[in-house]
C-alpha cells in the first residue's frame, strides 16, 4: 500500500465498511488527484479552459471545477498570481455547492481559512450580498486573507474570533452559513501522509464535542428559512452522522434536507451510529441518511461527508441588531483607526483623487479608516463591537497626509478596464516573469493603454493577459514595480 496507514484506522474501518473495505483500501495505491477551481469573479469556466496552458477534465459535482494531471505546476505560472483559479482539492469543492447561494444572501464561512471555500462563496455572490469569513487562528487567518485578497474578492469581512463570540452581532443574520469544521482529517490520508502518522494524536470524541459546540453556535446566527452546511473530510461516524444526529435532538426548529445521490456520491450511515456514540436509533438518527459521504474508492476525490440542515421559516427572528460598522474600532493586525476627520476618518481626499484620476469608478463601499490604512466596507452589517475584524471590507490603500498609496488587494479586485493607466503583458513574454519577481521594468510610453487624456505618467495596474496582478508607478521609460515583497515568484 503506498498510504501507510495506522492499524486501529484499519481494524475500524473493516468493521464499518465489511465487504466493501477492499476496495476502500485499493484507493490508497490509486494515484492522486488534483483539482483546481476556476475564479468566476474574473473568468468563466469555459472561457479558462480555452485559455488554459493545462489539459484539463471536468469535476462533475462542481461547475467551476477541473482535474489536472500529476506533474502539471498551476500554482506556478502566471495565472495563479492573477487569481483566476483556486487549487482545491476536489472533494472539497462539494459543501459550496450544496449551500446554493445566490447574489444578495449574507453569508458565514464560519471556519474559513485558508479561504478555499470562502473564494468559492465570493464566486457565486458575484459582487452581491454580505461575506463574512471567520476563523480563530490568529495565524490561519493569514493565509485566509491572502487568499481572499488574491481572488479580488471585493467586499469581504474578515473576522478572527471564537464562534460563540459571533452570535451577539449576528444572531439569525445569515441566509446561509458554511461550518467546514476541524477534524481527525481521515478522508485526507492519500493526500497527505503526514496526516495519517499523526491521527492517533487527535482524539475524536475531542474532534467531535467541538464540533457540537461550533454547531450550536452558528444555529443560532441562521435566518429563518436559512441553511446550515456542515461537512468535514472524516470518515469518523462520531464527527458526521453522531454529531447531526446530536444537533437535530437539541434543535427541533431544524430539518435536514436530502442530498440527491449521484456522481457516485453515497449515503450517511445511520446504522454506524450504535457504533459511534451508543444511542439508539431514533427519528434523529434515521434523517442523516440524507446526508452524503464521498468515498475515495467511489468518487474520484478524497474522503468528505455533508449535510444540508434547513432552519424553518416560522422560526422566531431575534431583535435586529443596530445595522453599522463603527469606524472608530481596533484592527486584529493594524491596531487603532485614525481619528481625524468627521466620524473618525481621515482626510479621504487623497483617495477620492486617486480614485479620480487613475479609475474609471471607484468601488462600492462604505469607508473605514484603521490608523492610515482605509477600506471600504459592505453596507447592512451589524455593529461589530468587541470582535477581532482583520479586514471590514475591500482594503484599497493607505493615506499618507496628501498622497494616496493603492493596496495590492486593490489591483487585484479591478477589472483591467477600470484602470485609466495599465500595462497589458503576455503570460509567456519575460517581462511578466521578471514584473512577478519584483524587478523594474524598462517600458515604452507606447506601451501602455491609457484612457482619455490621462497621462503616461504615474501608477499603472499591471495586467497579464488582462487579468490584473498589481501596481507599477512609470516614470520615463521606467515602470518601477510595486509587487509585495511576499508575495513575489520564487
Amino acid at each position: 500500500m503506498a498510504t501507510h496507514l495506522p492499524l486501529v484506522f484499519v481494524d475500524r474501518m473493516k468493521a464499518l465498511l465489511g465487504a466493501e473495505y477492499e476496495a476502500f483500501e485499493a484507493s490508497y495505491d490509486a494515484p492522486r488527484l488534483y483539482g483546481l477551481r476556476v475564479n468566476k469573479l474574473k473568468i468563466g469556466a469555459a472561457a479558462f479552459e480555452r485559455l488554459s496552458p493545462f489539459a484539463l477534465s471536468s469535476v462533475p459535482w462542481a461547475e467551476e471545477g477541473f482535474y489536472y494531471a500529476e506533474g502539471e505546476r498551476p500554482g506556478k505560472h502566471p495565472y495563479y498570481h492573477a487569481g483566476i483559479y483556486y487549487i482545491q482539492e476536489p472533494s472539497a469543492m462539494l459543501p459550496v455547492e450544496l449551500l446554493d447561494v445566490s447574489p444578495g444572501d449574507r453569508v458565514l464561512d464560519l471556519c474559513a481559512a485558508p479561504g478555499g471555500k470562502s473564494t468559492q462563496i465570493a464566486a457565486k455572490l458575484a459582487g452581491e450580498g454580505v461575506l463574512v469569513v471567520n476563523d480563530n487562528s490568529r495565524e490561519r487567518v493569514k493565509a485566509l486573507v491572502k487568499n481572499i485578497e488574491i481572488a479580488g474578492v471585493r467586499g469581504a469581512v474578515v473576522l478572527n474570533e471564537e464562534p460563540e463570540k459571533l452570535v451577539r452581532a449576528f444572531a439569525g443574520y445569515f441566509d446561509k452559513i458554511l461550518i467546514d469544521a476541524p477534524c481527525s482529517g481521515e478522508g485526507m490520508f492519500r493526500k497527505d501522509e503526514d496526516m495519517a502518522r499523526q491521527w492517533e494524536r487527535h482524539s475524536i470524541e475531542r474532534c467531535s464535542a467541538m464540533q457540537r459546540d461550533i454547531l450550536r453556535h452558528a444555529a443560532a446566527m441562521v435566518a429563518p428559512g436559512g441553511t446550515l452546511v456542515y461537512s468535514t473530510c472524516t470518515f469518523a461516524p462520531e464527527e458526521n452522522e453522531g454529531t447531526i444526529a446530536q444537533f437535530l435532538r437539541e434543535h427541533d426548529d431544524f430539518a435536514l434536507q436530502p442530498v440527491p445521490l449521484r456522481h457516485g456520491f453515497a449515503p450517511g450511515r445511520p446504522e454506524w451510529l450504535a457504533r459511534g456514540d451508543g444511542e439508539a436509533a431514533d427519528a434523529a438518527a434515521s434523517a442523516v441518511a440524507g446526508a452524503v459521504r464521498l468515498w475515495p474508492h467511489r468518487v474520484n476525490g478524497e474522503g468528505h461527508f455533508a449535510a444540508v440542515l434547513r432552519r424553518s421559516r416560522e422560526a422566531a427572528r431575534p431583535p435586529a441588531a443596530a445595522i453599522a460598522l463603527p469606524a472608530a474600532r481596533g484592527s486584529a493586525r493594524q491596531g487603532k483607526p485614525s481619528a481625524r476627520g468627521g466620524d473618525g476618518l481621515p482626510d479621504l481626499a487623497p483617495w477620492l483623487r486617486f480614485a479620480a484620476e487613475q479609475l474609471t469608478a471607484p468601488p462600492a463601499g462604505k469607508p473605514v479608516a484603521f490608523a492610515e490604512h482605509l477600506y471600504l466596507a459592505p453596507e447592512g452589517l451589524p455593529a461589530l463591537d468587541g470582535i477581532r475584524v482583520v479586514r471590514p471590507g475591500l482594503y484599497v490603500g493607505s493615506l499618507h497626509r496628501s498622497r494616496f498609496e493603492p493596496a495590492h488587494a486593490l489591483a487585484l479586485a479591478l477589472r483591467a478596464e477600470e484602470a485609466k493607466r495599465r500595462l497589458e503583458l503576455r503570460a509567456d513574454e519575460p517581462a511578466a516573469l521578471r514584473y512577478l519577481k519584483g524587478e523594474t521594468l524598462q517600458v515604452e510610453a507606447e506601451r501602455l493603454t491609457t484612457s482619455g487624456d490621462t497621462l503616461a505618467k504615474g501608477y499603472c495596474l499591471v495586467c497579464i493577459d488582462g487579468f490584473p496582478v498589481g501596481w507599477g508607478k512609470w516614470l520615463d521609460g521606467m515602470l518601477k514595480n510595486d509587487y509585495p515583497p511576499g508575495w513575489r515568484w520564487t
